[in-house]
């Protein structure tokens, strides 16, 4: 029987039939269904009609059932089950998942927002598999649907929707000195910005932009290098005196560790919003919205962090 036949079909009846045999009575079963005995006793006939066998003989005060009713009631029990299984809402524990989530992430959210977040994941998780993807901001929606992502981390730079997103808060942007540098004894401003050659770490191009536009009416910066990674720059840090201009949570992050000074932007910009990003077909799945409130979570713990290290808190 194909689909649009069974669809065609009143399935409820198959219910009805497997508290049928549970009870062996009609008054019982209807009791059950919360029928009345005579509304019971028409699904009974409809079932007949519908199996063509009578499924039940009366004997006494109880129901037989025939052959064809036990075999029925054999073959309804593990699909019934599963069905009740499916329609019955899942309670989420993380410390079964075993679910593979697919991450759409910029090279900013993989070294500041990531490495501070999944500890916690795999703590409270220690079985997910987390797959971490680059953003393709021009193919966003498709990415996030048939491209199988589960979420992205990034900025929004256009209008989404149908989208969903959240705020993971403000980014800014900093820039690094080496400890030799020359101008790391006295106030970074604008002239000596522009005077010396820059590397731009983890920068998107829309974060460039925005750099861009912020100097527009000023001479064009020395960009000598553009990467990923901050290892990229810090390998030619002893041959040129970069100024590296990365996003403010990553030059918290590693300027101790790389002995290197942190310094603001001697322009003004304004910081921009970070988002976590995802489509409306993952909203209600309790995996889903569990990662995503721990990486939210994580995040204000950054920003906090952040705060705390600038001496606002």
């Amino acid at each position: 029987m194909d689909l649009d036949a069974i669809f065609r079909k009143d399935l409820n009846l198959l219910v009805a039939l497997k508290i049928l045999l549970e009870e062996g009575s009609v008054s019982a079963a209807a009791e059950r269904l919360n029928l009345s005995q005579s509304a019971a006793s028409r699904i009974l006939g409809r079932l007949r009609s519908l199996t063509g066998d009578p499924l039940f003989i009366r004997q006494g005060q109880r129901l037989v059932p025939t052959e064809r009713a036990l075999q029925l009631g054999q073959a309804l029990g593990e699909p019934l089950s599963t069905l009740g299984q499916l329609l019955t809402p899942d309670s989420f524990d993380p410390g079964q998942c075993q679910q593979r989530f697919t991450i759409a992430a910029t090279d900013y959210a993989v070294q500041t927002i990531l490495p501070f977040a999944l500890p916690r994941l795999y703590d409270a998780a220690p079985n997910i598999e987390l797959d971490f993807t680059p953003v393709q901001h021009d193919r966003l929606l498709e990415q996030l649907t048939s491209g199988g992502g589960d979420m992205a981390i990034c900025r929004k730079n256009r209008s989404i929707e149908p989208l969903q997103s959240v705020d993971l808060g403000p980014v800014g942007v900093f820039c690094l000195l080496a400890p030799d540098h020359p101008l790391a004894n006295e106030p970074l401003t604008l002239e000596g910005y522009l005077h010396y050659p820059h590397a731009l770490i983890a920068i998107s191009d829309g974060v460039k932009a925005l750099l861009d536009d912020a100097l527009a009416s000023h001479p064009p910066r020395k960009l000598v290098l553009r990467a990923y990674h901050l290892q990229t720059a810090l390998a030619v840090l002893d041959t040129l005196p970069l100024i590296l201009t990365v996003p403010a949570d990553l030059a918290y992050l590693v300027a101790k560790e790389h002995g290197l000074l942190i310094r603001p932007l001697p322009f003004e910009f304004q910081p921009f919003q970070y988002s976590l990003i995802w489509h409306p077909r993952c909203e209600f799945a309790p995996a889903q919205a569990w990662l995503r409130g721990e990486l939210q979570s994580a995040c204000t713990e950054l920003i906090n962090d952040r705060i705390r290290a600038m001496g606002l808190a």
